[in-house]
């Protein structure tokens, strides 16, 4: 190992020659140096951090149900077995289960090869955004109201008293608050991820530069970020891949202390973050996942 100005350099990857000038590349894993005997600190963790948590099936009952915005029904949700739930990630998902009506949900068994369910008894099961409010001892699930949708369905009728079952989250991918410039792309399926990021980045102190390009099908979908109006939330009407595309071209990204986040159906992630796949981005401060894919005609 070498100690240059302070820091532990643990590799280098490569060295650039551009116009008679040396630029060392690193590898990603860099240890600030206190003194000698200290402890190091591993810088890496202003990089986001993956956290497991232990699988649990939970069972829970249905408190509320409140029809939020246009767009979207609350199910606020509570019981015992909320007990030791943990959601440190903004975009963690929980596994929500919609077993055939009549029909019990059969939990299935965790072993160290993976997750094993009874012949048939594997039922419905979509992924949400948890919103867990820690002091009420209360999770709640945003679910968007759309046609055809099993967990639509399920949420607009839901009432006072159901249960409903849900898994995990597994893990969570925790990133830092404070990146000096932060982007958000998302459509409605992302919206509850947003919404609880911008939220907690709403209590710092010092609020980061903030671009969220948010497409929806109908204008009316923005109530549900309108109490969110201090952060520069961009509106693309009519799902315009296109034009969100074009935005993104416009941004300037600085070098470094950046977070760039990509969420939605499954092709138009891969074609937006397409940009940001060259060597002048780090793929740790990109995360661009598929919340969803668009069935075949």
């Amino acid at each position: 190992m070498r100690y240059i100005e302070g820091y532990c350099i643990k590799k280098v990857l490569a060295i650039f020659i551009t116009n008679n000038h040396y630029h060392l590349k690193f590898n990603l894993d860099i240890s600030y140096y206190l003194h000698e005997g200290e402890k190091m600190i591993n810088t890496s963790s202003r990089y986001p951090q993956r956290v497991r948590n232990e699988l649990r099936f939970r069972e829970l009952t249905v408190l509320r149900v409140e029809r939020i915005s246009a767009g979207f029904q609350r199910i606020v949700l509570g019981g015992e077995a909320l007990e030791g739930f943990s959601s440190r990630g903004f975009d963690d998902h929980t596994k929500v289960f919609f077993p055939e009506p009549g029909s019990l949900f059969v939990p299935p068994t965790v072993t160290d090869e993976g997750i094993v369910w009874g012949e048939g008894v594997r039922p419905a099961s979509r992924d949400y955004t948890p919103l867990y409010d820690e002091e009420r001892h209360e999770l709640a699930l945003d679910f968007f109201i759309h046609d055809g949708g099993v967990a639509s369905t399920w949420a607009v009728n839901a009432r006072e008293g159901d249960t409903l079952t849900i898994g995990g989250p597994r893990g969570s991918l925790v990133v830092p608050e404070d990146y000096a410039y932060q982007v958000y792309v998302c459509d409605e399926s992302g919206m509850p991820a947003l919404r609880r990021r911008l939220e907690a980045l709403d209590r710092l102190s010092v609020r980061p530069n903030v671009t969220a390009l948010v497409s929806v099908q109908d204008a009316a979908y923005q109530d549900y970020l309108a109490h969110l109006d201090g952060f520069a939330i961009e509106w693309v009407v009519g799902h315009d891949e296109q034009a969100i595309d074009e935005r993104l071209a416009q941004l300037t990204v600085p070098e470094a202390d950046y977070f760039i986040w990509i969420t939605g159906e499954g092709k138009v992630v891969k074609h937006l973050s397409r940009r940001f796949e060259t060597e002048q981005f780090d793929p740790q401060r990109v995360r661009a996942a598929a919340y969803w894919h668009r069935k075949p005609a």
